[in-house]
């Protein structure tokens, strides 16, 4: 059989560097998935190979046109979901994941979920009281809960948010860190600061905080109260123990809604401590109105070496 050779053209430079992505990384996926060879000439794209790799090839890069040709970057779990629709004919499914919009960054960035499970995580979450999102790093777990929290907010769905993490790394004795408790406990609940200043103007979000309308806290201070109209998110909920986690979640009041986030494959807990999330993942599973969606390496969308990083430690285990 003979190769045939077929072109893209593609609208701007600017679009054809957000198809090929950092060092032309799309590109060779593509052709790794499909068995044809990906060329980029400036702004024309050549798709070289036999008949069905090359057809396989133009329809990925064809579901993907939304993104490159408004010269939105594009990630691999962009590219592993495109051919998991091609290959599971879920080509509406796919077309709804690109339509559905979240929320807009402060900096006009559309928030959308990039992958099927990412996709159930959102529902899960708006269909459950409680939800918990297990997965490696990058999956968005934290991400996606904080915007679904902020829209809450801002939407008057909720009256407050609630973030809250525990301080592992010092035991939840913050004492021997230098200032007082906000100073303490902020380097722990940075990236929960991060998430919501994606959303909120950081000049806002002290008077926010002081309004009560946004509480960012340790763990340990979840105790003894009842949350109630409040968007609870739980981050890095495999570093807490059994009880602890047992009490953050009975804390859960009237017209509130609680996410819990966690990797169980990086618990900092001292050895022979059981993982909390672990053991409420087993006894909580069949639990109605909860929630439980699992993310995996496909599911990441920071930096393409995470995703290999994940990947090299999962074929370990």
């Amino acid at each position: 059989m003979s190769e045939i050779t077929q072109s893209i053209p593609l609208p701007s430079i600017d679009s054809a560097i957000a198809l090929a992505g950092a060092q032309e990384e799309n590109l060779n996926f593509l052709a790794r998935q499909t068995g044809a060879k990906v060329i980029l000439r400036g702004q024309e794209l050549l798709i070289i190979g036999l008949s069905k790799p090359v057809e396989r090839c133009v329809k990925v890069i064809q579901f993907l046109q939304p993104y490159w040709s408004n010269a939105k970057p594009l990630t691999l779990p962009d590219f592993h979901t495109a051919f998991q629709a091609l290959d599971s004919g879920r080509i509406e499914d796919y077309q709804d994941l690109q339509r559905d919009i979240l929320a807009t960054t402060r900096r006009g960035e559309a928030i959308r979920a990039k992958t099927f499970r990412q996709r159930q995580y959102i529902k899960t979450i708006r269909q459950h009281d409680i939800t918990f999102g297990i997965g490696p790093a990058g999956t968005g777990k934290t991400y996606l809960a904080a915007v679904l929290a902020v829209q809450a907010l801002l939407n008057d769905q909720c009256d407050r948010l609630i973030l809250t993490r525990p301080a592992v790394e010092a035991g939840e004795r913050l004492g021997f860190l230098p200032g007082d408790l906000q100073e303490k406990v902020n380097p722990f609940l940075r990236p929960l600061y991060d998430a919501l200043y994606e959303f909120i103007d950081p000049t806002k979000l002290p008077d926010l905080i002081e309004r009560g309308k946004i509480e960012v806290a340790p763990l340990a201070y979840m105790r003894g109260r009842t949350l109630s109209n409040a968007f609870i998110i739980v981050d890095e909920a495999q570093n807490t123990t059994p009880s602890q986690l047992k009490m953050v979640l009975t804390r859960l009041g009237f017209g509130s809604r609680m996410v819990v986030t966690g990797d169980i494959t990086q618990t900092d807990l001292p050895p022979h401590q059981d993982s909390g999330l672990i053991v409420a993942s087993k006894i909580l599973k069949s639990v109605e109105g909860i929630g439980f969606c699992y993310l995996t390496q496909k599911d990441v969308v920071r930096h393409p070496l995470v995703q290999k990083i994940v990947a090299a430690y999962e074929s370990q285990t």
